[in-house]
């Protein structure tokens, strides 16, 4: 037996999120079992826990979108035991069983392993947010980030906390957009060389085209936010959009597209090939300064996630919250 957090649906249609114990004959067939040492919490995993049951198809559950520990059992030759792994997407934590347990067992082809220079801590610091970070980054560089300070929308959130960490390593201007005045140093420390209030952009003219301010853009809000930011981007410039935190609408027009010629990349970390996901861990491993990540570290046991769960839904985590299941 070993300790879970299990989601369980009530009569009354809602949902409730515990400490239990449960058995690896319960956990759902696949081909690799994993020791889970971290997970992280996520939006996704907040609405998993949540009181409405969000993104979950069958009851009881175990959330927890990624994670990662060592390999214990294998029936792939690629995964033996004792390997280091790390698991993002591929709907873990909603339609199948997650991280947030002390076992997981998955499918061979969800797993990549763990690169040099990254231990199971560290890559759960960086977790799905990150992952989705780095590939927005990617995505910037593979259409030519311009001169000029890059946006990060959301920036004290998991994505954009990792995005305003990268971009600046790589020797970029990076402008940090928050709502939350209080986590302006925060952002400072993670080499965000400007701090740009959320009403800054939110209250500026309804106008499709401003002034060309930056030369690239990693959006982790979506909705109106990013509708404003498109009106904003240098000639040329791409916007990498990755959240719908602001809704999934887009109240914009054509024109920055087509005036200006700007570059709207939608990332999606779910179903990525192998290839890209262990390109982006290679990356990540090699880019993002180990010591900034250390700065976004929230720890946090499986006890903790319910209210975890609720808390990043009112947009009140910073950084990264990094669960240890065994403590």
């Amino acid at each position: 037996m070993f300790n879970a957090i299990v989601v369980e649906k009530n009569e009354d249609g809602k949902t409730s999120a515990s400490v239990q114990q449960i058995s690896e004959d319960q956990l759902p067939p696949a081909e690799v079992t994993v020791a889970v040492e971290y997970s992280t919490v996520n939006y996704k995993d907040g609405l998993c826990i949540g009181p409405g049951g969000g993104l979950v198809r069958q009851y009881p559950h175990v959330p927890g979108i990624d994670f990662a520990g060592t390999v214990e059992a294998s029936d792939d030759e690629r995964y033996k035991p004792g390997d280091k792994v790390v698991l993002t997407g591929w709907r873990v934590g909603e339609v199948h069983w997650g991280g947030y347990a002390q076992k997981a067992r998955v499918k061979a082809d969800w797993l990549v392993p763990l690169p040099d220079g990254l231990d199971t801590r560290q890559a759960m610091a960086v977790g799905t947010a990150g992952f989705t970070a780095m590939l927005a980054v990617m995505a910037l560089e593979d259409h030519g980030i311009k001169d000029g300070p890059v946006l990060v929308t959301g920036a004290a959130g998991g994505v954009g906390s990792v995005a305003t960490a990268i971009l600046s390593n790589l020797g970029h201007e990076v402008a940090a957009v928050t709502g939350r005045p209080e986590t302006s140093d925060y952002l400072k420390d993670l080499g965000a060389t400007q701090i740009v209030a959320r009403e800054e952009i939110n209250e500026t003219t309804k106008r499709p085209l401003e002034a060309e301010t930056w030369g690239g853009c990693v959006d982790a809000v979506g909705g109106d936010m990013l509708a404003r930011v498109l009106g904003q981007m240098q000639y040329g410039a791409s916007v990498a959009a990755v959240g719908l935190a602001g809704g999934a609408g887009l109240p914009a027009t054509v024109i920055p597209f087509l005036l200006r010629g700007v570059n709207l990349l939608g990332i999606d970390s779910v179903m990525q090939p192998y290839e890209n996901r262990l390109r982006a861990w290679e990356r990540i491993a090699k880019d993002l300064p180990m010591n900034k990540l250390e700065a976004m570290i929230q720890p946090a046991v499986l006890a903790d996630l319910p209210e975890l769960g609720r808390g990043i839904l009112k947009g009140q985590v910073k950084g990264r919250v990094v669960v240890d299941v065994n403590a």
